[in-house]
C-alpha cells in the first residue's frame, strides 16, 4: 500500500466553538468542541482527498493496542482504502509491537496516544499524568518520526489538570462520540449494529482492535457506512481546514 500520511494529515486555522455536553470524566459538565466547529468557511483550497466542509465524513478510531489483531485490522483498511486513527498504549503494546506502529504510520493513518499504562488520568499526580503521556510520546516519534499531537484519556476521564498539561505537551484531547461498547462482547454482528445505530456526520467512532469481536466487526461496519455516504477520513481530516488545538477536548 502506498504511503498516503500527507493524504490523511491537515492543519491549518484554528476556528474553536466550544459546546456544552454531559461529561465523561464524573464531573457534572465537561467542556467539549465538535470537529464542525472547528473548520473554518474562508479557505478555498481542499485539504487532502476529502473536504469535510462538503462531504459526509466520519472517522474510526481504535484504542488500546496496537495487538495480535492489528495486522488484520491494518490489512483490512488497506483493502478497503479507509484511513484511522489509532491511540496506542504503550506498556506490552508500542514496545511490543513496534513493526505494527511503523505500518500504521506508512500506510497513512494517524497514530496518537492513549498512555503508556491505561491508568486513569484524573487519579493521578500532576507529574505522574505527564509521565504519562511523555513516554508514550516519546516512542511514538521514535518509531514513526512524528511526534502525536493527539491523545485520547483512559475511560475518557479528564479534567483541568489534564487539559493544563495535555496543552504544555503540545497534544488535543480527543473523546468519541459512537462507541459500541466492544469491551463487553464478542459478538461482532451486535458490535456492528451498536456502531450503525449510533453513526451520524462528523462522528467519531470508538473501537478497540484488542478485542476479539470487534475487527471481525470492522468489514460490515464500513461496507454499511459507505452505503449510507460516508467518507472515512481521521481525525485530523474531520477537522480540516481547522486543526486541534492542544489542550482542547473534541467530540
Amino acid at each position: 500500500m502506498k504511503r498516503r500520511g500527507t493524504a490523511f494529515r491537515a492543519a491549518a486555522a484554528l476556528a474553536v466553538t466550544v459546546a456544552l455536553t454531559p461529561a465523561l470524566s464524573g464531573c457534572t459538565r465537561l467542556e467539549t468542541t465538535a470537529p464542525s466547529a472547528v473548520r473554518t468557511t474562508d479557505v478555498q483550497a481542499r485539504f487532502g482527498t476529502v473536504d469535510c466542509r462538503v462531504a459526509k465524513c466520519i472517522a474510526l478510531t481504535f484504542d488500546a493496542g496496537p495487538g495480535e489483531n492489528s495486522a488484520r485490522l491494518l490489512d483490512i483498511l488497506e483493502e478497503q482504502q479507509v484511513p484511522a486513527t489509532f491511540f496506542l498504549l504503550g506498556k506490552g503494546h508500542i514496545d511490543t509491537y513496534p513493526e505494527l506502529v511503523r505500518r500504521m504510520a506508512d500506510e497513512g493513518h494517524e497514530v496518537a496516544s492513549h498512555t503508556w499504562t491505561h491508568r486513569i488520568l484524573t487519579e493521578l499526580e500532576p507529574e505522574e499524568i505527564r509521565e504519562e503521556l511523555r513516554r508514550t510520546n516519546e516512542a511514538i516519534e521514535r518509531l514513526t518520526g512524528r511526534r502525536p499531537t493527539l491523545m485520547r484519556p483512559p475511560q475518557g476521564r479528564t479534567d483541568d489538570t489534564v487539559h493544563g498539561i495535555s496543552r504544555e505537551l503540545g497534544l488535543s484531547e480527543i473523546l468519541w462520540s459512537v462507541t459500541a461498547k466492544d469491551y463487553s462482547t464478542t459478538d461482532s454482528a451486535l458490535i456492528t449494529r451498536r456502531v450503525l445505530a449510533q453513526a451520524s456526520r462528523d462522528g467519531i467512532i470508538l473501537l478497540h482492535d484488542i478485542y476479539d469481536g470487534t475487527v471481525p466487526a470492522v468489514p460490515g461496519v464500513i461496507d454499511a457506512l459507505k452505503k449510507r455516504g460516508y467518507v472515512f477520513v481521521t481525525v485530523p481530516q474531520l477537522l480540516a481546514p481547522g486543526r486541534a488545538e492542544p489542550g482542547t477536548v473534541y467530540r
